[in-house]
């Protein structure tokens, strides 16, 4: 039998690395909560119409790399068992009455069996076919004795021919075109292709958040209180595209949105420059230092339309001449043909026009107010008219926050401004803008600017012998009460067994045998100087905090 392992494009984050990730998260709350955000959080799947409609149909996201599915209330076997016989009107097709017969056996499983008497010695054929939503083994095992049943059955009937009984399961396949499967000479699994549920909808596990978010905004009426909504998340999106460093199909985001109506300030320049001053702060914080902001304005929604056909014409001239990506995106997405990375590429993209020269006054006002707060502020950033953002809702403000030590694929984080978003999916007018940033690569950063540091416990409780587990036990909730990380040991580990355990996650190890449970008086060993000393059970807590910092040396 094969190991399962984990999916391609997913991992597991065993404790030696959820350390760093759970920092990150514990730095991010910090400062959200500072700049008065609160925490949100959406279903990982909702309507699939909602990315269609608010990330766009014709993104890299909406049409390649969702994971959608038609969940419905049941399964509609009728539905199945019609498409199959019409599918199969040529292979199953009456050349004389009577010669097929039908009936339908229990648990709404039809058999459909194919009955041709003659002289004795001659055949007799018949197929007993289930019809299922999904493959299940036990109903596989059922149509095989029935088949074995049914053999039989011709068999004390028509004793002298030769019986020939196939089996055949119908299952719906979410997969056009996959070809039968042989699972023995008597029967065989076939897939008809289609969607037979009952009450279908299309879901989607949500590939962003933003569109959650407003949805969330709309669906709870939260602009109705008047008040700006400062909104945070954590957690898993999921894409299916090729996985490579830093990038995996399920993979973990920190975002937030500042969104409300008008009347509240949401269209400001000034929240745009709040959240990237915010997003200094965050990387400041972590320790993240030689960070680049790029930032550009993509104009309104009346200045895209005008530069989108500038940006065509400059295209149709060159396009043949560049990546498949680059022709394709030509047609269904212009802006995207921007964000190209391929060398080859780069002349044609630099001659091409600029989004700034196509603004509307309005707009280059707005985005002039967010680089004179940003200037105010203190913080650096650089105009990169080639920055656009893959999602159909952005307007005016975008930005990526980047870093060297990632490489060519070097984006920590970027979002936008998103005016029209709400109502796009039906809400009312909520300005907002936003961002999120992929853990993966803050992790990957993080490691790259400094090695990964082992946090020891502060002590590994060893007791001598079995006896003594209960009063270590007891010594060991005492300790971590006082908010002290503590391991606990077994008493019948030897001696030697217990040092090295402890060695390796601790920074001492208290000893507690029975004289030391009699005494009060432990023997604790700081494995940092090899000083092994006795110390009162009273005095213990302070005494492991104080090896926390190394005595310095005169």
């Amino acid at each position: 039998m094969s190991t399962l392992k984990a999916v391609r494009g997913t991992r597991d984050l065993l404790p030696a690395e959820t350390g760093l990730w759970n920092r990150i998260e514990a730095v991010a709350r910090s400062v959200f909560e500072r700049y008065n955000f609160g925490e949100i959080r959406t279903p990982i799947f909702e309507d699939t119409g909602l990315f269609a409609r608010g990330v766009g149909e014709e993104t890299d996201i909406v049409s390649k790399e969702m994971y959608t599915w038609e969940d419905g209330e049941r399964f509609d076997l009728d539905a199945l068992e019609a498409t199959w016989m019409r599918l199969n009107e040529s292979r199953y097709g009456y050349s004389s009455p009577g010669e097929r017969n039908h009936k339908f056996g229990i648990n709404a499983e039809l058999q459909w069996n194919e009955s041709v008497e003659g002289p004795a010695g001659s055949f007799i054929t018949d197929e007993l076919i289930m019809f299922r939503g999904r493959f299940i083994r036990i109903d596989l095992e059922r149509l095989e004795e029935a088949v074995a049943e049914e053999k039989s059955a011709l068999l004390a009937e028509h004793p002298g021919h030769n019986h020939i009984v196939r089996g055949r399961l119908v299952i719906a396949s979410p997969i056009p075109g996959k070809p039968e499967e042989k699972v023995s000479d008597e029967v065989v699994i076939e897939y008809v292709h289609g969607n037979f549920n009952k009450s279908s909808q299309s879901l989607t596990l949500r590939p962003e958040n933003t569109a959650g978010v407003v949805r969330a905004y709309i669906e709870h009426k939260l602009g109705e209180t008047g008040q700006l909504q400062k909104l945070y998340y954590i957690g898993p999106q999921f894409r299916r595209e090729r996985p490579q460093r830093g990038r995996y199909r399920q993979f973990s985001q920190i975002g937030a949105e500042v969104i409300g109506p008008i009347s509240a300030g949401s269209e400001s320049p000034v929240r745009d420059a709040e959240v990237l001053e915010m997003l200094a702060t965050l990387l400041d914080e972590l320790g993240i230092a030689g960070w680049t902001l790029r930032i550009n304005s993509v104009g309104s929604s009346s200045d895209r339309p005008a530069y989108i056909a500038k940006l065509k014409a400059a295209l149709e001239p060159v396009v043949s001449q560049m990546c498949e990506d680059c022709q394709r995106r030509a047609v269904t997405n212009p802006l995207r043909v921007l964000d190209c990375k391929v060398p080859h590429d780069q002349p044609f993209i630099d001659a091409l026009p600029k989004i700034a020269d196509s603004l509307d006054e309005a707009s280059r006002e707005h985005f002039a107010a967010v680089c004179a707060a940003l200037d105010a502020a203190g913080v650096p950033y650089e105009r990169d008219h080639r920055l656009v953002r893959g999602l159909d809702y952005y307007t005016r403000t975008t930005f990526e926050f980047t870093h060297g030590g990632l490489g060519a694929q070097n984006a920590l984080l970027g979002g936008g401004r998103y005016d029209g978003l709400s109502e796009m999916i039906g809400g009312p007018k909520a300005p907002g803008i936003g961002f999120a940033m992929g853990e993966d690569r803050l992790v990957l950063t993080l490691q790259a600017l400094e090695a990964t540091k082992v946090e020891l416990l502060d002590a590994y409780i060893a007791p001598l012998g079995e006896a003594q587990n209960p009063a270590a036990l007891e010594l060991a909730r005492e300790l971590r009460r006082g908010g002290l990380r503590v391991e606990l040991g077994d008493g019948s580990f030897r001696l030697k067994k217990s040092f090295e355990a402890a060695d390796k996650i601790a920074r001492a190890i208290v000893l507690l045998g029975e004289d030391e449970a009699q005494s009060g008086i432990l023997t604790v060993k700081d494995f940092s100087t090899g000083v092994q000393v006795k110390v009162a059970r009273a005095d213990l807590a302070a005494h492991l905090i104080a090896l926390r910092t190394p005595a310095k040396t005169t």
